[in-house]
């Protein structure tokens, strides 16, 4: 590969949306005439982009394929990834390692477990809608429901104080934002994984009955005494598990408002909202620039061959419009019975909180409508920010009023 392109090289990468709502244009070309094609990443390296629903999820279990962003051929988009310290974040693992530790979590999230969180996850929704509907009419659902249902759910669950959520929401915020100089990253990085580590070696010390203290257990017993390990498994759960929940409530209602007719049919028929999740979910793909990985050995796909050490982007948001996955895909579709989607990825990677996260929505969204039929946007759509800045797509505020 090589470090620059020409004037007739590969196109950029990330590509812009030129609608809030649609992918990239470029993903439909792609799609059909060059479905592995080469692209140019802002640090100036190339890397393979995979856009067809088959391939993404053949090259999602490739074991030639590693996840470790610290492999100097990994497709990174942002600068400064070398320098992170990598113990206990998960995406970044790959076999035997990735096993062992994913092991000891996954109990945590299985749909029964989750399940049991739903009542806790209600209240938490209720009492925002409560403060909402007792304040001013017109409000920032960002701030007001979007990051307070999956940040006080996230903290709960991990036992962080839930007073202490602009620590980690503020320093998330410049993680995940493209525009985020390499230093001022790695420094929130750093503050985070302090504050967590601080919290880690309490619940070490004095376990309570939550998921932090029962991974200190797990940890012991598996002769694993690395506070620093189980630091970076939390702020991975803590990171994840509202970022991406808070994007997708922000998405979600905003197309709910400009599609009234999808939305009155959500108020009459509650039933329906779990499959409006999987729609949003599979439309929206918010985490698509998120899916890198590198050739650890040759890779033959097609006629085309990823050479060892070169970077490889899966694209589930192209490979969730892919028409030939998907009957009609650029439709919003609450009767699609078509394959599973890979918004959450595919795999041994796939996302941990994906039970979690649909639990959220169902509840936020059935509450949403229900209290609140006639929410309207407070700007012109075209003025909303959407977060083309950021590696997770979303909005940074939504206006609102009713």
């Amino acid at each position: 590969m090589t470090e620059t392109a020409d004037a007739a090289g590969p196109p950029a990468y990330p590509m812009p949306r030129t609608c809030p709502f649609a992918l990239p244009e470029q993903y439909a070309r792609l799609r059909e005439e060059e479905p592995l094609a080469r692209v140019l990443l802002p640090t100036g390296r190339e890397a393979w982009l995979a856009t067809r629903y088959e391939d993404v999820r053949r090259l999602f279990t490739d074991a030639n394929l590693s996840a470790d962003r610290v492999h100097p051929g990994f497709p990174a988009l942002l600068s400064g990834q070398q320098a992170i310290d990598r113990r206990g974040f998960l995406p970044w693992m790959d076999p035997p390692e990735h096993t062992t530790y994913r092991r000891m979590v996954i109990s945590e999230f299985t749909v029964r477990k989750v399940e049991t969180l739903r009542p806790a996850v209600t209240r938490t929704v209720q009492e925002c809608l409560d403060r909402i509907l007792a304040g001013p009419r017109t409000v920032d659902l960002v701030q007001e429901l979007a990051l307070p249902v999956p940040s006080l759910t996230i903290c709960e669950l991990l036992g962080v104080p839930y007073g202490d959520r602009e620590v980690f929401q503020s320093r998330a915020r410049l993680m995940t934002d493209r525009n985020t100089s390499g230093p001022d990253r790695l420094n929130s990085l750093v503050e985070l994984r302090a504050y967590l580590h601080g919290l880690v070696l309490r619940r070490q010390a004095e376990p309570r009955e939550d998921l932090l203290s029962r991974l200190a257990v797990r940890y012991r017993e598996a002769g694993v005494e690395d506070a620093e390990h189980l630091t970076g498994m939390a702020l991975l759960i803590l990171v994840a598990g509202h970022e991406t929940t808070a994007n997708m409530i922000a998405l979600g209602t905003a197309y709910l408002i400009e599609h009234p007719d999808l939305r009155d049919t959500l108020v009459k028929d509650p039933s329906l909202v779990p499959k409006a999740v999987e729609e949003m979910l599979r439309y929206f793909s918010i985490s698509d620039h998120s899916t890198g990985r590198v050739a650890l050995a040759d890779i033959e796909l097609g006629d085309t061959t990823i050479a060892a050490g070169e970077g490889v982007l899966l694209s589930n948001a192209a490979a969730n419009r892919d028409a030939r996955a998907f009957e009609r895909p650029e439709e919003f579709d609450l009767s699609r019975e078509s394959p599973s989607h890979v918004a959450f990825g595919y795999g041994i990677h796939q996302c941990l909180g994906q039970n979690l996260a649909r639990l959220e929505l169902d509840v936020v969204f059935t509450a949403l409508l229900a209290r609140l039929p006639d929410l309207r946007l407070a700007a012109p759509l075209a003025e909303l920010p959407f977060k083309n800045d950021t590696i997770m797509y979303g909005l940074h505020e939504l206006p609102v009023t009713w």
